[in-house]
């Protein structure tokens, strides 16, 4: 349940909030030389510059939101964690959402075990979020269960010829997908056959879920067919089950998948082959590190870390980017209270519906910035959800619809007292200071995420469709 706060917040600094105009206010309360000096401490601060003088004429300043800016300025730059955080003014808390009434089904699915007759009736819940995780949490135990076993079948057979698209409170591939990955467990012998359909089908994510049902039928040949997917996120999720079942066995295919384009599926072959003797492996990976390195995109660390590490080098040896600190627009309004928020329509083929958004400059004035200029650019429209945890989080905006691909360069975190609870809106990393330009929004309250990742928005409105959102759906537009 949303877990209620009490804060105490200075007039001042609500008074942009609360104004009917924030960017008039904003202009009326701050003169155009004091709004420079609050990007120059701004761009200080994504710098993790604690030196820069414009930190030490807004310590002195005579307005105490400058001042704020100023001292915030210099602990994060001087803390990755911004220990410190909590001896700052209080801000608003987020909007306290209820939660959906079938997340306590779901919730209950975890404590059932080897309840065969309980998660049977869970496949049967009104609820698709609650049968999704009763067919995940399919054991071997449930193998005599021939009623478990129809109602699994019933899935697959039911599954429309167009898997494309699907209507709010339905699914379309989900079903089938989950459901072949549970018949595996208990029938593998017709789990193969449907591993064996599954795996030429036209949607990527059918052959996604076939890579997994393979590697626990130990299904070799689908799986060195499917690792070489035309479907990076396909190639991926096959040669990590070949590497579980195989390793040496299929060197080739690990080093041919260090020639290819796409972050993850480079990613899964250089793990692949960790501890190889191959006489070409090392090659293959500083010949794929430095490939990577020309490429000078932040976000792609990951991958040439595992490079490295194939290579047997430090992760030392990386060489991203430049960070390049440009102060966005809108930053400093921003921080200093504006009202701005963004619509997440998604796409009529993924349920429809839509969802608003509030920008917290409040606390994270940079990153909401550059979400708006992301936004305003066009950046996330035909993205999705590749990420859907029913009671954790849902994630999305890569362009790879995968956790390794995203913006070209990092976004700093912004740390700050504002609680991670259900319905606020975090920038996903891997490491401090590497936010790649994914969201996620919290679908239960998360409290344990605050020491390392930044809420730069909370929603507003619509968190019945947010709830509704399931793996693969499309993000149709963002906008102001």
């Amino acid at each position: 349940m949303p877990r209620q706060f009490s804060w105490r917040v200075p007039a001042l600094l609500l008074l942009p909030i609360v104004s009917a105009s924030p960017l008039e206010a904003q202009r009326r309360l701050v003169s155009p030389a004091d709004s420079a000096l609050i990007g120059r401490i701004l761009l200080a601060e994504d710098r993790r510059d604690p030196t820069d003088h414009a930190l030490a004429l807004g310590r002195r300043h005579s307005d105490p939101r400058v001042r704020i800016f100023a001292r915030r300025a210099a602990g994060r730059a001087r803390d990755s964690v911004f220990a410190a955080r909590n001896t700052f003014v209080a801000l608003p808390p987020p909007p306290a959402w209820p939660d959906a009434e079938w997340r306590v089904r779901y919730r209950a699915l975890a404590l059932q075990g080897d309840n065969c007759a309980r998660i049977r009736a869970a496949l049967e819940d009104n609820a698709w979020p609650v049968r999704l995780r009763a067919a995940d949490l399919v054991t071997a135990a449930c193998r005599a269960d021939d009623l478990l076993l129809t109602s699994l079948r019933g899935w697959i057979d039911s599954m429309p010829p167009d898997v494309s698209r699907r209507g709010r409170n339905s699914v379309s591939w989900h079903a089938a997908a989950h459901a072949m990955v549970a018949i595996s467990k208990l029938q593998p012998s017709e789990a193969a056959t449907l591993v064996q359909q599954f795996a030429r089908h036209r949607q990527w994510q059918l052959r996604l879920y076939s890579a997994r049902a393979a590697a626990i039928l130990g299904d070799l040949v689908t799986l060195r067919m499917l690792a070489r997917d035309t479907d990076p996120n396909v190639r991926e999720a096959a040669i990590d089950g070949l590497a579980k079942l195989t390793k040496d066995g299929d060197t080739d295919i690990f080093i041919a998948a260090l020639s290819a384009n796409s972050a993850q599926v480079v990613r899964a072959g250089a793990l692949a082959l960790a501890g190889s003797t191959h006489a070409g492996a090392r090659v293959a990976a500083n010949a794929a590190f430095h490939r990577w390195v020309e490429r000078a995109n932040a976000s792609e660390r990951d991958v040439r870390i595992a490079l490295l590490a194939m290579a047997g080098r430090p992760a030392s040896d990386d060489r991203p980017p430049p960070g390049r600190a440009v102060l966005p627009p809108e930053a400093v309004a921003l921080a200093l209270g504006a009202d701005i928020r963004l619509r997440i329509t998604m796409a009529s083929t993924s349920g429809g519906g839509s969802f608003t958004v509030r920008m917290r400059g409040d606390v994270a004035p940079m990153m909401a910035a550059r979400i708006l200029q992301l936004a305003r650019a066009g950046y996330y429209n035909g993205l999705t959800w590749h990420r859907v945890e029913h009671d954790f989080v849902i994630q999305g905006g890569s362009p790879g619809a995968n956790e390794y691909a995203g913006s070209d360069r990092y976004f700093r975190d912004e740390l700050g007292t504002v609680p991670h609870v259900r319905g606020t809106v975090g920038m996903s990393t891997r490491g401090h200071d590497t936010g790649d330009a994914q969201w996620f929004v919290n679908l239960r309250d998360n409290q344990r995420l605050g020491r390392d990742y930044t809420v730069f928005a909370e929603v507003v409105e619509g968190m019945d469709v947010v709830d509704g959102i399931l793996e693969g759906d499309v993000i149709a537009t963002i906008a102001r």
